[in-house]
């Protein structure tokens, strides 16, 4: 840091998404209220996560002159969970996040920006001693694990504190942590003797980072952030404009030089592109304009704490959060803070569902402490250390875990004790997610997912008890009212919403068993093993069967068994299935030859009836499979129907061509029939077009002036994603053989053709691909050669700044 420097400034965003993973399947089924994109993280990823490791500085001409990576520069932290599913679905947008912290390292005196937060976003005052230490734990480790390195700060969910919460922290090594300035009770200058100060809305200087005595003896520092201006950047419109935001924080530092300050705002990290659309760009152009102007420094918390350690004291205001103005109440009672929406809905149920998984809590440590110590040497122990698992589920690397923590070596069935005890307890926690009490109903997707994490410790504790847990905690939620009618309650809710997408073995097996008619044979399912026995697929006419035999087992808890099943194909929708344990070869062959043989008799009647006799009530439709494979199979089923439109309509396009050119030529209007037939297959042709890696030119043109001269509709989304992922492709392409003119050429000549189409052009990954290579090493060589006359390198370079106009890239060389 300069030491002549005193005015600094740090934006910290807190990026969080609660977890959203089925908690029987481990992954984040499909969610229609996310479309067009397959789920809410996969949308909030584009809108906001995406767009703040690229984001876009234009020139007055809407050009992009830069392209940044606003995590570099910023304080942030991302949620455990959320990063565990961008590790996996988006793995470019994480590397870059994981980028973004070394940098910031050696932009900040090897402090990154990056810091922890609480593992699943629980309120931390409402929680037991035990999981508050788990949640801390877990968090640490879990950043450890991805970054590398020990988090000098972590993130409190909803900034809710109280003095307990922060001792473990404190205990664990945790430096800081950033709360809200009404959540400053008392403060005063160090040194003895000084009398404290009562904290008003005008007297916390929140310029500066403060101590925190804690009764241990111990301590931790603490962070105030602005409260008007990150209000302003979350509630006003302020990201309306980057140098706005800027200038907003300058404004704040006083007037006087001599000693150091610190202006810093905290606000979801959402609001840079998802809550504020491009505010991903305003940041960016923000952090830029203070870089230039030089008034004050960037910094981040760490950073800024070891050359200007604090000079005042604090006490906290406990059991207080950044977003209940009632404290912590939000999460536990109907205190009148909700979202905004449906103003004349209350939030009764917020009690008892809090009530309701407190109760259900203590039921699943009563089991695990009865339990787990036939297990582990120290159960609460191999609780903390679970997270290890949690992030590795290699087979290999769960033996390793299970030998070093259990008290004995365990067999096959006590493995799977063991490992289902830890995941009820995973469960236990990952229920109390602050979301689910935030909202305004409790039939909401937030409070639905608690409701299924609820469900699957429920299921996980009935593999120890004869009394399942269930009914009384159905009384518990029966008094937690619903907003909507059909719903009721809570309990209602349980019932209708959460029992039906329970999953255990059998219902994997049916999901298999139904899915092996059209998929064939499949490895795993979500988090599942499959290790298939048998199978025999038969046909007859129209229709289709599958017999066969399975192992399913679950890569979380160990467990697994064997099934059979039988599953018959009628056409259209209509599947029948039937699936049970399998009980010895005998039975088994002997429901194969019976089926087969009225199979091949054509028989339907007769095969329902033996399915009927085979497998009793275990009937299964396509109703019983899981929703991505449900879309996906039913997508098949129509394409099958689809082909033969497809052959249908072409064939009539084919028999009438001569005649339509005919009708053009006279400018004759063509019946709406033919009209249609015309536009679907030009359709199909130019989408088939940009499913090769090279253009006919020639034919692209034909078809553009087709749908000019004839003014047919056409599909434009789909037209234009795939022409933008043909464009991406072919610049990625470039990355391997940066001198390939042709492409080059090709590129151009593609998006000069197709401009009177006026697509709607996805061209951010195009775009980023062009600026690396814009900032290769060779280009400079390339470069140097065209300096010196090269007419080849000339060439090379007037296309690629060609490339680079059309693409709304300004380069100067």
């Amino acid at each position: 840091m300069n030491q002549n420097q005193k005015k600094y400034i740090c934006i910290h965003g807190h990026f969080y998404q609660p977890p959203r993973e089925n908690p029987w399947l481990e992954e984040v089924e499909l969610q229609d209220s996310a479309y067009p994109f397959h789920d809410w993280n996969e949308r909030i990823s584009e809108e906001c996560y995406k767009g703040n490791s690229t984001s876009r500085i234009l020139d007055k001409q809407g050009n992009i002159i830069k392209i940044m990576n606003n995590y570099s520069r910023i304080s942030f932290n991302f949620g455990p969970t959320l990063l565990s599913w961008m590790e996996k679905h988006q793995p470019e947008i994480y590397q870059a996040v994981l980028e973004a912290d070394k940098i910031s390292q050696e932009r900040y005196h090897g402090h990154g920006s990056a810091i922890a937060q609480i593992y699943n976003h629980i309120i931390m005052p409402l929680a037991n001693d035990r999981d508050k230490y788990t949640q801390i734990y877990w968090g640490i480790k879990d950043f450890q694990s991805r970054f590398g390195r020990f988090p000098e700060g972590m993130w409190l969910s909803e900034t809710a504190v109280d003095y307990r919460t922060l001792e473990i922290m404190a205990e664990l090594g945790i430096q800081f942590t950033i709360l809200a300035p009404h959540q400053a009770k008392k403060i005063r200058k160090m040194g003895k003797d000084t009398p404290w100060q009562e904290v008003k809305q005008t007297n916390l200087n929140c310029k500066q980072p403060y101590l925190c005595h804690l009764p241990s003896g111990k301590s931790i520092h603490l962070f105030f952030y602005n409260g008007p201006i990150s209000h302003e950047v979350s509630f006003g419109d302020i990201l309306s404009n980057g140098e706005k935001l800027a200038n907003r924080l300058l404004i704040s530092f006083s007037q006087d030089n001599t000693q150091p300050e610190l202006v810093h705002i905290a606000t979801d990290g959402e609001t840079y592109g998802h809550h504020h659309r491009f505010g991903d760009m305003a940041l960016a152009y923000c952090l830029q304009y203070l870089e230039k102007n030089k008034t004050a420094a960037l910094t981040n918390y760490g950073e800024y704490l070891e050359f200007y350690p604090p000079n005042y004291e604090v006490e906290i205001v406990e059991n207080t959060s950044w977003s209940c103005t009632h404290g912590i109440e939000r999460w536990r009672n109907d205190c009148g803070c909700n979202s905004g929406m449906h103003t004349n809905w209350h939030q009764k149920w917020r009690k008892p569902l809090r009530e309701a998984m407190d109760w259900l809590r203590d039921q699943t440590i009563n089991i695990f402490e009865q339990k787990a110590s036939a297990y582990f040497k120290d159960i609460w122990q191999a609780r903390n250390e679970y997270i290890s698992v949690i992030l590795n589920r290699n087979s290999d690397h769960i033996e390793t875990f299970l030998g070093e923590y259990s008290s004995h070596l365990l067999n096959p069935g006590e493995k799977t004790n063991a490992l289902t005890l830890l995941e009820m307890q995973r469960n236990a926690m990952l229920m109390y997610t602050s979301c689910g009490w935030f909202f305004n109903e409790i039939s909401g997707i937030e409070t639905i997912q608690i409701l299924e994490y609820a469900a699957r410790c429920i299921q996980l504790i009935q593999r120890f008890t004869d009394h399942s847990p269930e009914e009384e905690y159905l009384k518990i939620l029966e008094q937690a009212p619903s907003n909507i009618s059909r719903y009721q309650n809570g309990a209602k809710i349980y019932q209708s919403l959460i029992k039906p997408i329970m999953v255990d073995l059998l219902r994997v097996a049916a999901h298999y068993a139904i899915s092996s008619l059209f998929d064939g044979y499949q490895n795993s399912i979500f988090c599942y093993q499959i290790t298939q026995k048998k199978i025999n697929r038969l046909g007859s006419g129209k229709l289709k069967m599958a017999i066969g035999e399975t192992n399913i087992r679950s890569e979380v808890t160990w467990e697994e068994d064997k099934f059979c099943f039988a599953v018959l194909y009628l056409g259209d929708h209509n599947v029948n299935g039937g699936v049970k344990r399998y009980q010895d070869e005998k039975t088994y062959d002997a429901m194969q030859n019976e089926i087969s043989k009225a199979l091949n008799l054509g028989d339907v009647t007769a095969i329902i009836r033996l399915m009927d006799q085979y497998f009793g009530s275990n009937n299964y439709s396509l109703w019983y499979l899981f929703k991505d494979e449900q879309r996906k199979v039913i997508g098949e089923i129509m394409n099958l129907s689809l082909e033969k439109t497809n052959a249908n309509l072409h064939q009539i396009y084919l028999e009438n061509y001569t005649m339509l050119n005919f009708l053009k030529q006279l400018n004759i209007p063509i019946l709406p029939p033919l009209s249609f037939i015309t536009a679907y297959e030009n359709n199909q042709e130019l989408l088939d077009l940009f499913s090769r890696e090279v253009i006919d030119l020639t034919k692209l043109k034909e078809l553009v002036q087709e749908v000019q001269d004839s003014s047919i509709s056409f599909d434009h989304a789909t037209l234009g994603y795939r022409i933008s992922t043909w464009i991406s492709q072919s610049l990625g392409s470039l990355q391997v053989n940066l001198n390939s003119l042709d492409k080059i050429i090709q590129i151009i000549e593609v998006l000069n053709i197709i401009k009177p189409l006026t697509l709607q052009l996805h061209l951010w990954k195009a775009q980023n691909l062009f600026f690396e290579l814009y900032q290769q090493e060779e280009m400079k060589i390339i470069q140097e050669k065209a300096a010196k006359s090269d007419e080849e390198n000339q060439k090379w370079l007037s296309q690629f700044k060609q490339l680079g106009t059309i693409l709304h890239i300004e380069i100067s060389w």
